[in-house]
């Protein structure tokens, strides 16, 4: 570093010292702007904290020798928090952008050379560990992101218990491969935990069927006969068996039904259980009187 601009990086360290509480409060007024951050109580109280902490980590990483890997460390950690908190991008951002405008008055005050040069090696500083601030709030993000995809994939693919020996996996949307993986465990261990012999898949909720999905739906049969299971697949409707015949698609010797309601009664009788009708008993009774 050449000397005048060794001269300006002290003069920007002095001025950071001599109006702190100038420096800082007016940085907390940026962070906490409606385009900032949040306005509340509570959410000023704690901004106020995270700016706190960041001044102090700055001030000392320019008193040993440059030093900045807490300061990187304290921001990865806030941009983490913050992603999770649901804050956007730009007032992630603005947390550490708005210390150059906070810092700029004073230096604009002091209006000497040295200053005004050291400005432009803060600004590179505070820029550099901006960009790593927005780096780690994206990856933050994306695993916030990755985790609520696969919550939502766990929720809509339920797997229920109809009857004693038979549970149905009720399938809503596009059958991809991702989620065929998470029904088919899905559907192994609840056969497992209830020891039944009987699986309904109803693909009503299923708004296509092409070659891919009937892969997906052969496979995850296929698995459920290994575990000692039969499946049936119910809510073929017209236009989907129309595209079955079309693309010359073979379900093989696995039954399909109409409805979940034919389904279950299919799955009823392969379990022994037999249906007498209630008006047919009363019939009966009446001849029999």
């Amino acid at each position: 570093m050449s000397v005048s601009a060794d001269a300006g990086r002290r003069r920007i360290e002095e001025l950071l010292r001599e109006n702190e509480e100038r420096i800082f409060k007016r940085w907390l007024k940026i962070a906490g702007s409606p385009s900032g951050g949040h306005t509340g109580h509570t959410g000023r109280a704690d901004t106020a904290d995270r700016l706190q902490e960041l001044y102090q980590a700055l001030q000392g990483a320019f008193a040993d020798s440059g030093d900045l890997s807490d300061l990187r460390g304290l921001l990865a950690e806030l941009s983490r928090t913050r992603a999770r908190q649901g804050f956007t991008p730009t007032e992630t951002a603005v947390m550490v952008f708005g210390l150059k405008e906070a810092l700029y008055e004073s230096v604009e005050d002091d209006g000497s050379p040295e200053a005004l040069r050291g400005f432009i090696w803060f600004s590179r500083v505070i820029d550099d560990l901006g960009l790593l601030t927005m780096e780690n709030y994206a990856t933050a993000r994306e695993k916030v992101i990755i985790d609520q995809a696969e919550q939502l994939l766990e929720l809509s693919t339920p797997v229920v218990k109809l009857w004693d020996g038979i549970v149905a996996v009720p399938l809503v949307g596009t059958l991809d491969s991702a989620r065929t993986q998470v029904v088919m465990e899905k559907l192994l261990q609840t056969l497992v935990d209830t020891g039944s012999e009987h699986a309904v898949i109803d693909i009503t909720g299923v708004p296509a069927v092409d070659t891919q999905v009937a892969q997906h739906l052969l496979k995850t049969v296929v698995a459920a006969r290994l575990m000692g299971a039969e499946c049936v697949i119910s809510g073929i409707r017209p236009q989907i068996a129309h595209t079955i015949v079309t693309l010359g698609i073979e379900f093989g010797d696995i039954v399909t039904k109409s409805s979940l309601a034919d389904a279950l009664a299919h799955a009823l009788r392969e379990s022994g259980v037999e249906f007498v009708s209630r008006k047919t008993r009363v019939a009966v009774r009446t001849e029999e009187g």
